[in-house]
């Protein structure tokens, strides 16, 4: 009983700290993978491809809590090998949940909606203390791909698009954990919040994402110079907690931004939107 899945990062259009709203969209070219092999043991036991001293908490609860809506006491072990860099803001851990759920359900050989899915890694990340808000937005944008509006405070996808953007990411060195953010500091631009979610739901993303930008930056305390550097030509934000900014534009305007960014401490990198969410492999 072996099940294997991937998930993709995802980039932040409205953090949902300030008022329980949240954006995201599904990037290419970084990936969590995820292996399960189950047992009659009993146990679940995991290993973080590279951190032997890494925090599986998030991907054994994931398995236990599929075990428990659609198993028979199965134990076993998960493994993860990730492309996308931990504490970055790029949504690791909703990669995690989403590839550890596909691959349980593979190994059970039982189908499941995916946005059922998905809520089971959110309810396990809550359960596990690694997320505030449970990060609906994140996970549903990583599952399903494109670029995703949610309501985390009942884990309910009001939008849902397939854009096919060019994106800029840009990761500094040092990581940040969204569980340790100040949220009484994004509770206070929650206006701002408001105006990011409107825009959203009207489906002007890029708007949004700049309005994110720079109100996060500020309530967050992350320099805003990455943001200006990006304009009038390229909408960017801060991607979920920080420290990674991602951008969207033209391809020939991004390149011309990526010279910039790439000249700080860190890595640059040039993609697109991931419009098919994680998958069973």
């Amino acid at each position: 009983m072996v099940g294997r899945a991937a998930a993709p990062a995802a980039g932040t259009v409205l953090n949902a700290l300030a008022n329980g709203y949240g954006s995201a969209f599904a990037i290419e070219d970084a990936y969590t993978e995820a292996t399960v092999e189950l047992d009659d043991t009993g146990a679940i036991t995991a290993k973080i491809a590279g951190k032997p001293d890494g925090d599986t908490r998030l991907v054994e609860r994931c398995v236990e809590s599929v075990i428990e809506r659609v198993g028979d006491g199965e134990g076993g072990h998960v493994r993860t090998e990730s492309e996308i860099p931990m504490a970055s803001g790029l949504k690791s851990s909703s990669a995690a949940a989403n590839a550890t759920v596909l691959a349980t359900l593979d190994a059970l050989d039982v189908d499941l909606d995916r946005e059922d899915a998905c809520r089971i890694g959110v309810d396990a990340a809550r359960e596990v203390g690694v997320t505030v808000t449970g990060a609906f937005d994140d996970a549903s944008a990583s599952m399903l791909g494109g670029v995703t509006v949610t309501d985390n405070t009942t884990d309910e996808l009001l939008r849902r698009e397939e854009p096919d953007w060019d994106v800029l990411v840009y990761t500094p060195d040092e990581q940040g954990f969204s569980a340790d953010a100040d949220v009484s500091r994004c509770e206070r631009i929650a206006p701002m919040a408001d105006v990011v979610y409107d825009l959203a739901m009207d489906g002007a993303y890029l708007d949004a994402m700049c309005v994110n930008g720079f109100a996060f930056c500020a309530a967050l305390d992350h320099s805003p110079e990455p943001l200006v550097e990006a304009l009038p030509d390229a909408a960017a934000s801060l991607s979920g907690t920080g420290p990674s900014y991602t951008a969207v534009g033209d391809r020939e305007t991004l390149e011309e931004l990526a010279a910039i960014w790439s000249q700080r401490e860190g890595h640059t990198w040039l993609t697109t939107t991931q419009r098919t969410g994680a998958t069973r492999r």
